[in-house]
């Protein structure tokens, strides 16, 4: 029996599609995400080529391809645009990290070195977002340094949670460790060495479990390394 109703005119529909060889349009919320990805895409390539007081609107719309309107549909403006493609680059980082940790098999010290080592892939993977996360947030507008504060914050809270519990060593521990891989980190990216910096992965180990290692709660990591092996 053939179909009626509805049915029929939703076959009819798709018979004629197939016929005609047209693909099925793609659902407009996808539409949407690709050009607000090209938008922010844009922007990060740009805020590392030339920083991002000097990227104009026309600067960004003409790289990602759009219509003015196009970003004024999705962002409120350039600022907006910056702390979208922040938060993204920063969810994607955490998330390598978090499941890198989740995965490890060892302890406290095996985690801080396979998180140390998914932030690092992260940051060669992806240098443009790197430069743009780590650089350009700390001066381009009060709005994208608090972000980058909150950034920091976040991951002090999460070496806090991973590091063993000491009352030898300082409370601000956590704090000294994260903010010295950022400072080492950021100098890669001015040298534009980004795209080597698991190179570091090394020396920022020995750098994390460095005030461990004289507590007797950490051995060393090629003596770890046997251990896990």
């Amino acid at each position: 029996m053939p179909p009626r109703g509805k049915a029929a005119s939703s076959a009819q529909a798709a018979a004629g599609q197939a016929s005609s060889g047209r693909r099925p349009a793609l659902p407009r919320e996808f539409i949407a995400a690709h050009k607000q990805r090209r938008i922010t895409d844009a922007l990060a390539e740009l805020s590392a080529e030339q920083g991002y007081e000097a990227t104009k609107i026309s600067d960004i719309v003409r790289r990602a391809g759009v219509a003015r309107k196009t970003l004024y549909d999705n962002f409120e403006g350039k600022e907006e645009v910056f702390l979208a493609a922040f938060d993204a680059a920063f969810d994607e980082a955490m998330e390598r990290i978090e499941t890198a940790c989740t995965e490890a098999e060892g302890g406290w010290q095996e985690k801080i070195e396979v998180g140390l080592e998914a932030f690092l892939g992260y940051v060669a993977d992806e240098p443009i977002l790197a430069h743009m996360c780590m650089i350009e947030a700390l001066s381009a507008t009060p709005a994208t340094t608090e972000r980058y504060e909150d950034a920091v914050e976040k991951f002090v809270r999460m070496t806090g949670d991973t590091l063993p519990e000491d009352a030898r060593l300082p409370d601000t521990l956590d704090e000294t460790l994260v903010g010295g891989v950022a400072w080492i980190v950021y100098q890669a990216i001015r040298r534009e060495d980004a795209e080597r910096a698991v190179d570091l992965l090394p020396q920022l180990t020995e750098f994390m479990i460095g005030p461990f290692l004289d507590t007797g709660l950490a051995v060393p990591p090629a003596q770890a390394a046997d251990e896990n092996s």
